[in-house]
C-alpha cells in the first residue's frame, strides 16, 4: 500500500512535531551513513531542534572542523574571518568604552583634572554637585526614618514607664495590689 503525499507545513501539535522530527532525523542520519559507506563521502550534518538540543552526524574518522576546512578550500572562502572581524570590532568598541569610563573615574576622583578644559571642569563640577545633592537627600531620608523609629521606641518606653509608675502608685494605695510580669521584653523597647 502506497502512502499519500503529505502537505509540507509546520505541525501544530508539539508532540506530533517532536515525533516527526525524531523519525526524520534518524532517517536523515541513516541516509548520511549509507552515503558515507557506499560512496566514501565525507558527510556532516548539524541539527538544532526547537527545544535547543543539538544533534550531529559526522562521517567516521572525520571531524566537523576538518569538513569545514575542506569546504572553505573548495569554495575558496573563509567563513570564520567575517565572524572574527565582527568580534574584533566589538572588542575595540568595548575597549574604548572601558578606557573612557576609566578616564572619567580618574577625573571624578581628581587624578586627571589637568587634562580637562575649563568647560569640561565646569560640567564635571556640576555632575559632582548633583551627585552630592542626591546623596545628601538619601542621607536625610535615612536619618529621618531612623529618627521616627527612635521616637516610636521612646513613646513606647514612656508608656511602659507611665504604666509602671501607675502600678507602683496603685500598689502603694492598695497593699493587696501586685505587679504581674506578663513576659514583656522591656529592655528591647528602651534599646538595651
Amino acid at each position: 500500500m502506497a502512502r499519500g503525499k503529505i502537505q509540507i507545513k509546520r505541525i501544530e501539535n508539539t508532540t506530533n512535531r517532536q515525533v516527526t522530527y525524531s523519525k526524520r532525523r534518524n532517517g536523515l542520519f541513516k541516509k548520511a551513513n549509507e552515503l558515507t559507506v557506499l560512496c566514501d563521502a565525507k558527510v556532516s550534518i548539524i541539527m538544532i531542534s526547537s527545544t535547543g538540543k543539538v544533534q550531529e552526524y559526522v562521517s567516521p574518522s572525520t571531524t566537523t572542523k576538518q569538513l569545514i576546512d575542506e569546504y572553505q578550500k573548495a569554495k575558496e572562502t573563509d567563513i570564520w574571518s567575517s565572524h572574527y572581524e565582527r568580534m574584533q570590532r566589538e572588542l575595540m568598541k568595548l575597549k574604548e568604552v572601558n578606557r573612557s569610563l576609566r578616564t572619567e573615574i580618574r577625573q571624578r576622583i581628581g587624578e586627571s583634572a589637568n587634562d580637562l578644559s575649563l568647560e569640561k571642569m565646569h560640567i564635571l563640577e556640576q555632575d559632582m554637585e548633583n551627585a552630592v545633592k542626591v546623596i545628601r537627600e538619601r542621607k536625610y531620608r535615612v536619618i529621618s526614618g531612623q529618627t521616627e523609629t527612635f521616637k516610636k521606641k521612646l513613646r513606647s518606653a514612656k508608656d511602659i514607664h507611665r504604666n509602671l509608675l501607675h502600678g507602683i502608685d496603685a500598689g502603694n494605695e492598695d497593699p493587696q495590689y501586685g505587679l504581674v510580669d506578663n513576659g514583656g521584653d522591656y529592655g528591647a523597647v528602651i534599646g538595651r
